[in-house]
């Protein structure tokens, strides 16, 4: 296990020695006060008399082994502090830098419950590896088996009783670690699904209450928290028994020490002194054993999560290239793409090209692949067959910074942050002025709205943009990617919060994105897109036609279909009574 974290510890591991050299000083300062509690009454054993002077000054010395148990001991942690939480940031950074490195589909798969859990909750357990366990456990473990050492050299007879709760003790410990590994998996999983549930409920309760579901999804929230419980309680219930053994017997070096070796001092096979003198060390010896083992009860926790951060780093990284665009002009090609999520493959050799500055549509039913397409072209997943290429480079040719340079994705899914409106548009070029991101406000038709606003563009978003309307968000990602500028560009839904009071405005902003322009574009409101170059109808994961409009009305049924319903929901209202 320490062989996994080792490497991310770096310059940082001396403090570790540290902390465990410092520590075991202090433990020898902690058990010594038992040998200068012998000194006084090892001499009444024998019928000496003992000086005040003689008592007082071991008295002294015991309180001076405690003082400098508490600054050794308290030294030893804050080395074994630097060292561990330096650590838990170097795990952070390189778990970081390598989800970052990953498709952005899979991250998005995992569930922020789950990433928000590795990073914070099961990082933070290998504080206790790092900062406790192995500092506190060599110097626990190392000092007090010299101890036992030096009980053999007084009498062999009682060192032999003081293992017997020794091995009992850890019998118990062994039986709860069996016990427990059996639950481990079931309780770190329903321990993921319940967070990722909290996070939902918690994002979703707005509709919840516009649809009346609270019963529902209080019900499902409900039922996520509850099997947490039951899987934690019944972990517990089957480590408790063990637990309460091990914690009440290890401990008690003594327990056989004492009776037995009374008997042996009345039957004169062994004398006082040195029944007194192993007691001594056997309570000296006992709780070090036990906060020792302790950190072994936490070893299959941390092994588990550890495993699971490992799991994470160790996902394929995205196939990226290091070079700068070099495409010999702003051609799309999808040439037999083949995509799968998990097993299910949803592209089957798709081949759709699309010309410099011209506009593409892709239309189908739900679930035919369209918003597929368009994130495969920003790298957003690997594919399993086939490529995408602008102007003849493919895109994992080049760099993500690159193909972001010359792609700007706009979805119906836009997230922003908790941040001025300014700085949320700034995103799409950083080093843009400030003229600049009022121009691209402006072309995106977010005046109206800003005007509401006493501050302006320097108002605060709000939690996800929550100060703005749907239609609104969407007009401020708009503005990104008019300052962005690149020269292609994917708009995946981009009107889905397009309301009739805000439809001009809407595409008068769609029409500074797309101008100069090679675009591809998904809609379900087929009006918006009658007038590209080329249109994509999609089915099941193929390309079954790609043509204009007036064509594919004539030659492809399945467009015609869609065209009919577009056109049927687009007068649909309410009839008067």
């Amino acid at each position: 296990m320490f062989k996994r974290v080792a490497p991310y510890i770096g310059k940082y591991k001396k403090y570790t020695v540290l902390a465990a050299v410092f520590m075991a000083i202090g433990i020898v300062a902690s058990v010594m006060p038992y040998f200068f509690v012998y000194q006084i009454i090892s001499p009444l054993t024998k019928g000496e008399n003992v000086s005040i002077m003689f008592i007082l000054f071991r008295v002294l010395f015991v309180g001076i082994c405690e003082l400098l148990f508490a600054i050794l001991y308290t030294q030893g942690l804050v080395f074994s502090h630097i060292s561990a939480y330096n650590t838990l940031k170097n795990l952070r950074i390189s778990l970081q830098r390598k989800l970052e490195k990953q498709p952005l589909g899979n991250i998005k798969e995992l569930g922020t419950g789950r990433i928000k859990k590795v990073f914070t909750d099961d990082i933070d357990q290998v504080e206790l590896l790092l900062a406790h366990a192995i500092p506190e456990g060599i110097a626990n473990i190392f000092i007090p088996s010299l101890i036992i050492i030096l009980m053999f050299v007084v009498d062999w007879r009682l060192a032999l009783l003081s293992f017997v709760p020794l091995i009992v003790g850890m019998f118990a410990m062994g039986m709860m670690m069996k016990s427990g590994m059996s639950k481990m998996n079931a309780y770190y999983e329903s321990a993921a699904k319940m967070n990722n549930t909290i996070i939902e409920y918690v994002n979703g309760m707005e509709v919840v209450k516009v649809f009346n579901k609270d019963g529902d999804s209080y019900k499902r929230f409900g039922e996520v928290v509850r099997n947490y419980r039951d899987f934690t309680l019944d972990w517990y219930k089957v480590c408790w028994p063990w637990m309460a053994a091990y914690s009440s017997i290890l401990p008690c070096l003594a327990l056989l020490i004492l009776p037995i070796g009374g008997l042996m001092v009345l039957s004169g096979i062994l004398t006082l002194d040195k029944l007194v003198l192993v007691l001594c060390m056997s309570f000296a010896v006992g709780p070090s054993f036990l906060k020792a083992l302790n950190f072994a009860g936490k070893f299959p926790q941390l092994d588990y999560k550890i495993a699971e951060l490992e799991k994470m780093m160790e996902h394929p990284p995205l196939k990226e290239g290091t070079n700068n665009f070099k495409g010999e002009n702003l051609d799309i090609e999808f040439k037999n793409i083949h995509f799968a999520y998990e097993d299910k493959e949803v592209l089957h050799g798709v081949n759709i090209s699309l010309k410099q500055g011209s506009t593409t549509a892709l239309v189908g039913e739900s679930g035919s692949g369209k918003s597929t397409l368009a994130k495969l072209l920003v790298h957003y997943y690997d594919l399993n067959d086939g490529n995408i290429s602008i102007g003849g480079q493919d895109i994992t040719d080049m760099s993500l910074e690159a193909l972001n340079n010359q792609v700007a994705y706009v979805s119906q899914e836009q997230f922003l942050f908790n941040t001025t409106l300014y700085e949320n548009i700034l995103i799409g070029k950083p080093d843009a002025t400030r003229e600049e991101v009022l121009d691209a406000a402006s072309r995106a038709q977010c005046d109206e709205f800003i005007a509401r606003f006493p501050n302006g563009l320097d108002t605060q978003a709000g939690d996800s943009g929550k100060q703005l309307s749907g239609g609104e968000r969407q007009r401020i990602s708009l503005a990104r990617a008019i300052l962005k500028n690149a020269p292609i560009i994917v708009l995946d839904e981009a009107t889905a919060f397009m309301d009739p009071e805000n439809e001009e405005k809407m595409n008068a902003a769609i029409d500074e994105i797309i101008k100069d322009k090679t675009v591809l574009v998904i809609a379900h409101r087929l009006s918006t897109i009658k007038n590209a170059d080329k249109i994509c109808v999609m089915k099941d994961g193929e390309c079954i036609e790609a043509d204009t409009h007036a064509n594919l009305l004539m030659i492809c049924p399945e467009y015609k279909k869609l065209w009919d319903a577009s056109v049927s929901a687009s007068t649909w209202k309410i009839k008067e009574a």
